[in-house]
């Protein structure tokens, strides 16, 4: 669950890292022997930015001897950079990535194990399923804390007008109804659906497992192989016959990324547009006065209501000379009550069970009680582990996915090249 930034704020990174890494005397300390940890943050709209930078004020003034400064890092390009600081001994010691960003920096050492270091009282509250998107090897290398599933943004007045049966988390659209009712929505200047697949694949991967798709699949001896079931073309299957038998789904949205339907929402040109459940926030600023739209789940199939998801989250480096402070701050910050507030200044999901439970998080108003419904049913995305899965997503699954979504080539042509070229490179890295 990646977030973005204007390209200004990569140069903003590295003055902050590099004022951050001249801040200190040495060893992480301050003159006077105080303890000074850097804390790198993604957040990037201005209530989250403000939520973590008063958390980071909390703290500092509760604990004088342990001083932590906010570094604003950009998801843009935080992979490249906090590679960079690695290599050059000057990363922060408190990292905010995102899980699927995280196992290149384990496996390579990068990261500290954090099974000793985290409470019980956080390892508790955190669901298993949300663990395992952090964990390499037996050893944990984040904390997950912040989640998003996909959901349908739509068009009130159009439903209203259409009588469709509305679902609800309790009945969900099942795949096939989802295709029937995009078709009633269509009409004249009017799409049932807008999907912004210029990023095809993990909208295909996270939502093909409320179909019971999985694709990757790991054998006994721990190999990923990919394999491609009736449950994995259900979801892709139902977006090219929405696109190119239905003509219910825009084919020029096709190209584009969640932001740009929105105009085209707002103007009555779709009905429903699936999106990430921090969009709200985006509809909440954007749309015209008195514009009326709901947040309803995505469709379910043999996998009930699961998708995949890979949380926003906290790790510590491993050079870093202050871990169990570091691990300290992280506690802080992700306590009940805090996660909270991150989880509102994001738009987003709190992966604590007690977080999850604020009555903040369950209000009709703006969607939360739909999205607080869907927390249990999600689930690691599906090649969240996978080494190699970076190489196989750009050089294979984007390009093909895009032709299969476009009508270009057919369901055959798209499994070759996802299953047989796909396994060719994760032999590579499993060698």
């Amino acid at each position: 669950m990646r977030r973005r930034l204007p390209a200004l704020a990569a140069t903003a990174t590295a003055l902050a890292l590099l004022l951050t890494g001249c801040s200190g005397e040495g060893h992480g300390r301050d003159a006077d022997g105080t303890i000074r940890l850097s804390f790198q943050s993604l957040a990037w709209q201005k209530e989250s930015v403000d939520a973590n930078k008063q958390l980071v004020r909390e703290w500092n003034a509760a604990h004088p001897d342990i001083q932590v400064d906010y570094v604003q890092g950009s998801w843009d390009n935080v992979h490249d950079q906090l590679l960079t600081s690695f290599e050059g001994g000057e990363a922060p010691d408190i990292i905010h990535d995102a899980s699927d960003d995280l196992a290149d920096f384990a496996y390579g050492g990068y990261l500290a194990d954090l099974r000793d270091l985290l409470p019980d009282r956080l390892t508790r509250d955190i669901p298993r399923q949300s663990w395992e998107t952090t964990t390499f090897d037996g050893g944990v290398y984040g904390v997950p804390f912040l989640q998003e599933p996909k959901v349908l943004i739509a068009n009130t007045k159009i439903l209203a007008s259409s009588g469709v049966r509305i679902p609800t988390p309790e009945k969900p659209w099942s795949w096939p109804e989802f295709r029937q009712v995009s078709e009633k929505l269509t009409t004249k200047g009017t799409y049932g659906v807008a999907w912004p697949l210029k990023e095809p694949v993990s909208v295909t991967l996270n939502l093909g497992l409320s179909a019971g798709g999985q694709l990757f699949h790991r054998g006994a001896d721990g190999k990923v192989t990919i394999r491609s079931d009736a449950g994995d073309r259900i979801m892709p299957g139902t977006v090219r016959d929405q696109v190119n038998s239905d003509h219910s789904a825009a084919r020029s949205a096709l190209g584009m990324g969640g932001s740009d339907t929105l105009p085209g929402f707002f103007g009555g040109k779709y009905a429903m547009v699936p999106l990430g459940f921090s969009y709200r926030q985006q509809v909440v600023e954007q749309a015209p006065e008195g514009f009326g739209w709901t947040v309803l789940p995505a469709p379910a199939g043999s996998g009930g209501l699961a998708q995949g998801v890979s949380p926003q989250t906290l790790s510590v480096a491993e050079d870093s000379p202050h871990k169990e402070e570091a691990a300290q701050f992280i506690d802080f910050l992700l306590r009940p009550a805090n996660m909270v507030r991150l989880a509102k200044g994001d738009w987003m999901l709190p992966t604590g069970t007690e977080a999850l439970a604020d009555p903040a998080l369950h209000t009709e108003e703006n969607g939360w009680a739909t999205g607080t419904a869907l927390a249990r049913a999600l689930r690691p995305a599906p090649a969240q582990s996978v080494r190699g899965y970076p190489e196989w997503k750009d050089k294979v699954a984007t390009p093909a996915l895009q032709e299969y979504y476009s009508g270009a080539i057919g369901t055959e042509e798209l499994r070759k090249r996802l299953v047989d070229d796909g396994n060719r490179v994760l032999a590579r890295y499993q060698r």
